[in-house]
């Protein structure tokens, strides 16, 4: 053999190897990879409207770091269901969206925003929100409130009847608070001490629906 046909050999191989890796080395698009994405699989932070994206492939048996999870393990079940009735809905970015509408809620409410109130609560939490406003207003008092941060936020549970869904999260937070009366002067709370606050929120959206929009249904304390 040549040397000539040594090297034209050894290039056809290179050739051959380059190829084999570049199907077998990329990935393809269809690679199993957990359905309910971890808080640090998230992407960018998504609008308070809670928009839809792709679901993906259900996990195939890998051990996950509950700690990591956007959602606890009693609600994985409602998730799947959820899933398998809205294919673009993503827990990751639903979760970045709740988190965003959870502050802007409570500043809402502390400030008396009733338009804001109006465009993310369904009726009846609009109304609760509306007349612990009026009532505020009425005595001369206002909140000088401050979300110091949330802790934790995650999905607790997940139904789905007749064509809507509901998602309830619990939000571990810690919030200063201050009530002021017409003057500015403090009434009650504390400027220096943060409370620390745990919440269940449910959110609504009809399955299939032009409107990406969640809206808030339900808000209590644990």
């Amino acid at each position: 053999m040549t040397a000539f046909s040594i090297v034209l050999l050894a290039m056809i191989a290179a050739f051959l190897g380059m190829r084999l890796y570049s199907v077998l080395g990329k990935r393809t698009g269809h690679e199993q990879e957990p359905v309910l994405p971890r808080r640090d699989e998230r992407g960018a932070p998504a609008p308070v409207r809670l928009d839809d994206a792709d679901a993906l492939p259900a996990p195939q048996g890998s051990a996950v770091d509950p700690s990591k999870l956007v959602y606890e393990p009693a609600a994985e079940a409602g998730l799947r269901t959820l899933l398998a009735s809205d294919r673009h809905f993503d827990a990751g970015r639903f979760m970045e969206g709740a988190e965003a509408a959870y502050r802007m809620i409570l500043e809402a409410y502390w400030s008396g925003d009733r338009d804001t109130l109006r465009d993310l609560c369904d009726d009846d939490s609009y109304q609760a929100f509306a007349d612990a406003i009026d009532a505020r207003e009425a005595r001369g008092e206002r909140l000088d409130n401050r979300l110091v941060g949330i802790d934790s936020a995650k999905i607790t549970a997940v139904a789905v009847h007749r064509g809507e869904a509901r998602i309830t999260v619990r939000y571990l937070a810690d919030i200063s608070a201050v009530t002021r009366d017409a003057e500015g002067r403090m009434i009650a709370g504390s400027m220096s001490d943060a409370t620390q606050t745990d919440d269940l929120w449910t959110f609504r959206r009809a399955i299939g629906s032009n409107d990406p929009n969640w809206v808030l249904d339900e808000a209590e304390s644990a």
